[in-house]
């Protein structure tokens, strides 16, 4: 007897990813990278509590291109994961489930994050100088 060589369940190369699926996985994401920003945040502050050498050396990375990308990320991290969550709890409440209003949501999760992450770094960057 000749033998297909396939996969038993429908597997991630038959379908296109849609918004919904992206967002998941998105959201999730988000929360290991919150996760990393929290322990980059300590390790920040026992920088600061070890003196100015330690702190001026975390400083002097967090100044850098990649230290800033990071940080950018870290916001967008958190604006996203706040954004989506709220969209979550409106679903929780029992509202939204239309195909319209889950995508029309979903981009609003995406706009509103990058929104607040660029005024976010505009404010800040106003105030730093």
């Amino acid at each position: 007897m000749a033998h297909d060589i396939r996969p038993l369940s429908p597997d991630i190369q038959i379908y296109r990813p849609q918004l919904t699926s992206v967002l998941s996985i998105t959201h999730r994401i988000t929360g290991i990278a919150l996760s990393v920003g929290a322990l980059s945040l300590v390790f920040w502050l026992i920088a600061a509590a070890a003196g100015p050498q330690a702190y001026a050396a975390v400083q002097g990375f967090l100044r850098s291109w990649i230290g800033l990308v990071l940080l950018f990320g870290c916001t967008f991290s958190l604006f996203f994961h706040l954004c989506n969550g709220i969209r979550h709890l409106v679903w929780d409440a029992g509202y939204g489930f239309e195909l319209r209003t889950i995508y029309a949501s979903g981009w609003t999760v995406i706009a509103a994050s990058t929104v607040l992450t660029v005024v976010a770094w505009f404010v800040s960057f106003a105030v730093v100088g």
